[in-house]
């Protein structure tokens, strides 16, 4: 609301320093959650890093890995044995999600369901690092999941974050300097108006003394 949309009365100026101070205290408190998430975000950062580093060398392995079973077996042979292993496998995923100083949380279950204990393949025709593979996919997945919780953290973490800092910069360089001006507007106009109804009333009790002295 524009200061000219705002009559100049004692109404209204009570009315603007109790909004100014709302939103003091409102940046106070933003001011302390965006601390709080500055601590949360250095607290969970190097171990998001460590657990990124962990998935990109596990995944460095598995490509070790799946060229040496394609040197020793050829990829068609391997691409049959993965399309027959797919059947022993039923993968089983929920998400949820929790809050945490007012950050969405998510929470990942994952849990690689075997039905069958036989492996698909044939030992005689097969790569002796094929065995090595599936433990390091296995491993993969578990630290994927990791990952994908840690880095939707430091997501939620950062969106809230540029989020409150919004806010602040909308309270300090905008709302509450206007609520400011206008409160001094407001001030200067009923202290010019008191010293007019002094002065009017200064005369008034004058012109009343001269009447009486008159008579």
């Amino acid at each position: 609301m524009s200061f000219r949309k705002i009559r100049p009365t004692k109404t209204n100026l009570l009315s603007l320093q109790k909004k100014l101070n709302f939103a003091q205290k409102g940046k106070e408190f933003l001011e302390y959650k965006r601390e709080q998430i500055i601590f949360l975000i250095r607290k969970y950062w190097e171990d998001y890093l460590n657990q990124r580093t962990k998935f990109l060398n596990d995944f460095r392995q598995i490509l070790i890995k799946l060229n040496q079973n394609y040197e020793e077996m050829g990829k068609r042979q391997f691409t049959l044995i993965s399309s027959l292993s797919k059947i022993q496998y039923k993968p089983f995923v929920n998400v949820k999600y929790t809050k945490e100083y007012g950050n969405v949380i998510p929470q990942i279950d994952f849990e690689l369901i075997r039905k069958e204990t036989l492996p698909a393949y044939s030992f005689d025709r097969t790569s002796h690092y094929l065995d090595d593979l599936i433990r390091l996919l296995q491993d993969l997945f578990k630290d994927m999941i990791l990952l994908a919780e840690k880095e939707g953290l430091m997501l939620s973490y950062s969106f809230n974050f540029k989020k409150i800092s919004r806010r602040i910069n909308s309270l300090e360089n905008v709302i509450i300097p206007k609520q400011k001006t206008q409160i001094k507007k407001i001030k200067e106009i009923l202290e010019e108006n008191e010293r007019e109804n002094f002065v009017r009333l200064k005369k008034t009790k004058d012109l009343i003394k001269e009447k009486q002295n008159a008579t």
